[in-house]
């Protein structure tokens, strides 16, 4: 198996972010990310890039950090009882883009290597990453191009690979009590070192650039949709799913707390504004009924 070369991926995942931060300045025409970069005292460090109150964007955060310390923390052992007592560098991209017009889906995307490593024995790297949306309005044009370009993505490494990595995804944003799913999905992988380093890299590096064609053009036809305070309100309270799934499931938060990492670039991911409301159920045959209905159940959209 080839031996991993993590100052190439280290320079994809800065351009990488780089590229990003200054496509979503341009749709959005008036914020632009502010900068932070930190450091952590365990190892490592990254760059915080947030914007706020844009024209299109009510906040989105684009995160690249690198963090290595002297034993994996338990969300990562878990299932790899082999890591345990090694050390590690994880490294990557991860960002969630919240719009302010409810058409307008929130979007999530992260790309990520792990490398644990111990005197004697060889390394145990891997891959993972992934991206899903999260429509408050489903639209099927919407979801049907954002599968597509996820599947174009995967297609050159096998025809089986968007099939596994979406039905992937299905099954990882889901909330178990509430017996839901966060929203139309997209791809999710981890674990991936099978094909090789440069072919994985490959992969991972197919995936985020895949990223903003998938979503940019939706923004794009839904960014001036007339909105009321309705539409604003449902909002507001699916953004509640969010949280709910960031906080209890999502193994990228659980690693960066459990790692000591930055908690204010780990929590970049929840949204501005959000409400809950005591066991609310939307009008049967309304806009808000569709997407339990219509969007939020596992369909085959390619």
């Amino acid at each position: 198996m080839s031996q991993p070369d993590i100052d190439a991926v280290r320079k994809y995942l800065l351009c990488l972010q780089d590229n990003i931060c200054s496509e979503l300045e341009a749709i959005d025409g008036e914020a632009e990310f502010e900068l932070d970069q930190w450091r952590r005292e365990a190892g490592g460090g990254g760059r915080t890039r947030v914007l706020n109150e844009g024209r299109v964007f009510e906040q989105g955060g684009v995160n690249f950090s690198e963090v290595s310390g002297d034993n994996m923390p338990p969300s990562a052992t878990a299932n790899r009882p082999e890591l345990a007592g090694r050390s590690f560098r994880a490294m990557g991209v991860s960002l969630v883009i919240h719009p302010r017009n409810p058409y307008v889906p929130t979007s999530h995307a992260n790309v990520r290597f792990f490398i644990a490593e111990k005197d004697g024995e060889a390394p145990i790297w891997w891959f993972g990453g992934g991206y899903d949306l999260t429509p408050y309005y489903g639209d099927e044009d919407d979801v049907i191009h954002w599968h597509q370009t996820a599947k174009a993505a995967c297609d050159p490494f096998g025809d089986d690979v968007y099939p596994r990595f979406k039905a992937w995804c299905d099954d990882y944003f889901y909330l178990k009590h509430r017996d839901e799913r966060r929203g139309v999905g997209g791809l999710f992988f981890d674990d991936l070192n099978e094909w090789g380093f440069e072919r994985c890299f490959a992969f991972m590096q197919a995936v985020g650039n895949s990223y903003l064609p998938a979503y940019l053009p939706i923004v794009q036809r839904r960014q001036d949709t007339p909105f009321g305070e309705l539409e604003r309100d449902f909002q507001l309270y699916r953004r509640g799913r969010y949280v709910e799934f960031n906080l209890v499931y999502d193994r990228g938060t659980l690693f960066g707390l459990q790692s000591g990492g930055r908690t204010e670039s780990i929590l970049m991911s929840l949204p501005p504004l959000v409400k809950w409301r005591y066991n609310w159920q939307p009008e049967p045959g309304s806009a808000e009924a569709k997407l339990y209905t219509d969007f939020l159940l596992p369909r085959e959209w390619v």
